[in-house]
């Protein structure tokens, strides 16, 4: 079972490193086992890039290990340095808490935690909150290095940042993080964490304190960070993160950032952010070459990662929503899917009841000016509601607006605006 399972990792290009592929590969086969990934509060909800550690736990699951998620509430307190170029800005132990809470309700719905195998979701303030500062340096401090905690490479590239530098709040990221796999493999006999590429050097950190103070063997595994065919931050848009809180990020736009990716991105995202079985995602990647204007691949992939994170009614939200403006069918929409529009789905501009449409075509730059508007609008060049609209006098009431609130314009074939009274 485990040399299937990480082979088949492997197959899906999930694996960076392996600290013991031997030992990992007998450990993993003598039973089910604990494995655990860590997930600092940093924002409010987790982000797509965050899927990948989240999946991995899936799968671990699935394979019939124990998935453990780790919820930063203390290492979210002082910040991970690795491999960023400034201090991370602290923030208070309410609002870590609270999203704490956030992302413990997001990983829940990611893996089971029902049954004798079901996930746990800890917080690693449950065994810092009050431990003694002299009993850590003792206990945990002692068997670290300097010398060569500043050797790796996200401690040194600040050290060597002229202007930068790193305090020591930053500095002893690596031995809480560590302190969390010694803590874990005491309490639940974890000896498996993973991790992105960058986590590599505080994961080893933790494989060594156990092997000191437990005498036991622990492993580590490594996932390649989530990019861009061209290299470039995976999960940006022009709209910023997307966000796995479907407050932040809509299902309906997180269905689009998917099922707009490139011919060049699909296949390997259908690998690393769904579940689908390998023999599926060669069958996209053969739509891919064979019939690209279809565009298949990109829509099993957003269907698929949507409904991993939002549910079957996200999906059905994010696919009518879709397919009405595809057809141009705006009064279709329900009161909700209209609000994922103007949450984040759909250019928007507010105005007042009454306000003329000339003057609201302007607003939302539809038309340079209001005698561009009249010609747009004489031209037949904009639909109201669905409707094509010829009247230039036409006002925008809550007694024509979809739900009394919402008028959808469209301007030509392609460009959309949402006006909110």
């Amino acid at each position: 079972m485990s040399r299937s399972l990480l082979t088949t990792l492997e197959r899906r290009r999930l694996v960076a490193q392996v600290s013991d592929h031997a030992g990992l590969d007998a450990h993993l086969a003598s039973g089910s086992r604990s494995v655990y990934a860590g997930f600092d509060p940093t924002a409010p909800s987790l982000q797509v890039g965050n899927l990948v550690p989240l999946l991995m736990l899936r799968r671990f699951q699935l394979a019939g290990h124990r998935p453990i998620a780790v919820l930063g509430g203390a290492t979210g307190a002082i910040g991970d340095p690795s491999f960023r170029t400034e201090e991370r800005t602290l923030n208070d132990a309410a609002t870590i808490e609270s999203w704490v809470q956030a992302i413990g309700r997001q990983v829940a719905r990611l893996v089971d935690t029902d049954g004798d195998r079901g996930a746990l979701v800890v917080n690693n303030l449950a065994w810092t909150r009050d431990l003694d500062v002299v009993e850590f340096l003792r206990d945990v401090g002692k068997h670290f290095s300097v010398n060569a905690m500043i050797q790796r490479d996200s401690v040194r590239s600040r050290l060597e940042r002229k202007g930068s530098g790193i305090s020591y709040t930053e500095f002893s990221y690596v031995l809480l993080q560590a302190l969390d796999f010694l803590q874990l493999a005491r309490r639940y006999d974890c000896r498996v964490q993973m991790g992105g590429a960058d986590q590599w050097g505080n994961i080893v950190s933790g494989i060594d304190l156990i092997r000191r103070v437990l005498r036991k063997p622990a492993y580590a595994l490594s996932m390649p960070l989530a990019t861009k065919s061209d290299g470039t931050k995976f999960g940006k848009t022009a709209a910023g993160s997307v966000w796995l809180d479907a407050g932040l990020t809509s299902p309906y736009a997180f269905y689009q950032f998917w099922v707009n990716c490139s011919d060049d991105e699909v296949v390997n995202y259908l690998r690393v952010f769904t579940l689908l079985g390998l023999d599926e995602v060669d069958e996209a990647a053969t739509a891919v070459s064979e019939r690209p204007e279809g565009r298949e691949a990109q829509r099993m992939l957003a269907r698929e990662v949507t409904r991993l994170v939002h549910g079957d009614d996200g999906v059905a939200a994010a696919q009518r929503i879709t397919d009405a403006l595809f057809d141009g069918d705006v009064r279709s929409l329900g009161s909700d899917d209209l609000r994922q529009l103007e949450q984040d789905g759909m250019d928007c501009t507010r105005v007042n009841p009454g306000t003329g449409l000339l003057a609201a075509l302007t607003a939302a730059g539809l038309a340079q000016s209001n005698g561009a508007a009249r010609r747009l609008v004489h031209a037949n060049g904009v639909r109201l509601n669905g409707e094509g609209v010829t009247d230039s006098a036409v006002r925008l009431d809550r007694e024509g607006a979809l739900f009394g609130r919402y008028h959808v314009v469209r301007r030509g074939r392609k460009s959309w605006h949402l006006i909110v009274l």
